[in-house]
């Protein structure tokens, strides 16, 4: 099984976070790569794995990254894939990564979800994917729809609950 996904974060602390991807793509059967990177302190690592990706059969990078969150900028620079970055909640609630992400000179993008989002970033992931691969698009719309039946239900169980002032 070769990954179509790779995960990166600049350090294991950042899993409990991006661990949300990972349940989603795991759930979606999409094969994906985990590891840490980090663009300060291995910066010939990072570079050598963007500049080799695509050629291992990757589609997608997701990159969290926290503090100075150089991480998924980094990578955007040394590959032509597209880089989804995730924002990880540390100093300034995550404002301060979130914006170092977003704001990436023309020529390099990155996508960039909510701070903490790892999950979108995997839904992100697939939805790209899904573009060029017709088992992946009926796994993400499957799941959309999934998501629609999930609200239906709520508003059925709030039906029931009783109140002397509720009108619905």
């Amino acid at each position: 099984m070769k990954p179509l996904v790779s995960i990166i974060m600049g350090s294991t602390s950042d899993l409990p976070v991006m661990e949300k991807a990972l349940k989603f793509l795991d759930e979606m059967q999409i094969p994906f790569e985990v590891n840490a990177l980090s663009a300060h302190r291995t910066p010939d690592a990072v570079e050598d794995f963007a500049k080799g990706a695509k050629e291992r059969g990757i589609q997608v990078i997701i990159a969290g990254a926290g503090m100075a969150a150089a991480l998924p900028g980094v990578i955007a620079a040394s590959t032509t894939l597209p880089v989804i970055g995730v924002p990880i909640k540390g100093m300034l609630d995550g404002l301060d990564a979130m914006l170092s992400i977003i704001q990436m000179p023309p020529g390099i993008p990155v996508a960039t979800v909510g701070v903490n989002g790892a999950q979108n970033a995997a839904i992100l992931a697939v939805e790209i994917m899904a573009l060029s691969n017709k088992e992946i698009a009926k796994k993400i719309a499957a799941h959309k729809a999934g998501l629609g039946a999930k609200i239906e239900k709520a508003n059925k169980d709030l039906a029931e609950i009783k109140y002397q002032y509720k009108t619905n």
